[in-house]
């Protein structure tokens, strides 16, 4: 006959499963000590007589990188997010030549080798100029895979000379070229999305053209995953204190009567048609308040035959006047 276990050992061996548990579930992570890669692909661009724009590709590391140092001849001089892959670096002498590297860091403070040194020499005082250069034309984009694009457009001219262009995704400038360039390489995509680009020039005074015509790109969807469903050829224009938005609604095999329209990147309203919605493109107009130079950047839905939203549209901004 097996006899219980005294009361004593029972709680002697209860004790120590509970130490051992609690010891497995305390055991601490291991430490990250591995710093990211070198950040790649760095560039240094003469913006003005007082300016350098830098530019990089992203590091890479075994957990994740969660910011970038800049430095000029070896003092840092810009800290900055993961998510930012370039800066404008200010106040810089005329004529002056610079040295640049960039950092990556990690969550743990572990910091990345230097990047390849570039350097760049910022322009000479110019003259009073507050003529800025006029719109570069002629944009155009082409998909390189689903994750970069290229662009190219005509020169713009300036009363002095054209010293960059800055190319813009959704009011949001996101890459720099030298004057003489007319082409520009975009990476960092996402695949299956919608974009809008437009680019402006600028002088060395910094004076900057308005915004190209845009120009819209729809990323290549990854392997297996749904097509785009983004309404398309989307206009919106200002008069009188109202904004007028047009587009052209999904293709879905069903009528579409719901679109979700989107101000600066936060819901706006739900655009409803009782009946049957008007053929080819829709228009909805509704008014604004704001002063003048006031910028929205708009996007827009559809809800889809299941209920359920598609995806966004290729952004466009518009300025109060």
């Amino acid at each position: 006959m097996q006899r219980p276990l005294p009361t004593s050992l029972l709680t002697t061996l209860a004790l120590a499963l509970t130490l051992t548990g609690c010891s497995a579930a305390a055991a601490p992570e291991p430490k990250d000590t591995r710093p990211p890669t070198a950040p790649t692909g760095v560039t240094a661009t003469a913006g003005s007589a007082r300016t350098v724009h830098v530019m990089w590709s992203a590091a890479t590391d075994d957990r994740a990188v969660t910011g970038y140092a800049v430095y000029r001849e070896g003092r840092k001089v810009k800290e900055l997010p993961a998510t930012t892959l370039m800066t404008d670096v200010t106040g810089l002498a005329p004529a002056s030549r610079h040295r640049f590297t960039v950092r990556a860091h990690d969550a743990a403070g572990n910091v990345s080798p230097d990047s390849a040194a570039v350097t760049a020499t910022t322009l000479p005082p110019a003259a009073e100029d507050r003529t800025p250069p006029t719109i570069p034309t002629g944009l155009r984009v082409t998909a390189d895979g689903s994750r970069a694009a290229t662009l190219s457009w005509r020169p713009a001219k300036d009363d002095t000379r054209v010293t960059a262009y800055d190319v813009y995704q959704a009011d949001t400038r996101i890459h720099t070229v030298p004057g003489a360039d007319t082409t520009a390489h975009v990476t960092g995509l996402r695949p299956g999305t919608a974009y809008a680009f437009t680019v402006r020039a600028r002088d060395a005074a910094e004076n900057s053209s308005p915004d190209s015509t845009p120009v819209d790109l729809t990323t290549a969807s990854a392997p297996g995953a749904p097509a785009n469903t983004a309404p398309s050829a989307l206009v919106a224009t200002f008069a009188k204190g109202e904004i007028t938005v047009s587009w052209l609604p999904p293709v879905t095999g069903a009528p579409v009567t719901h679109h979700e329209l989107h101000l600066n990147g936060r819901f706006a309203t739900t655009i409803v048609w009782g009946g049957a919605p008007p053929p080819g493109r829709a228009t909805y107009t509704f008014p604004v308040q704001d002063p003048p130079g006031t910028r929205y950047t708009l996007t827009l839905r559809a809800q889809l035959p299941d209920g359920t939203w598609g995806d966004f549209s290729a952004p466009r901004t518009v300025v109060v006047r």
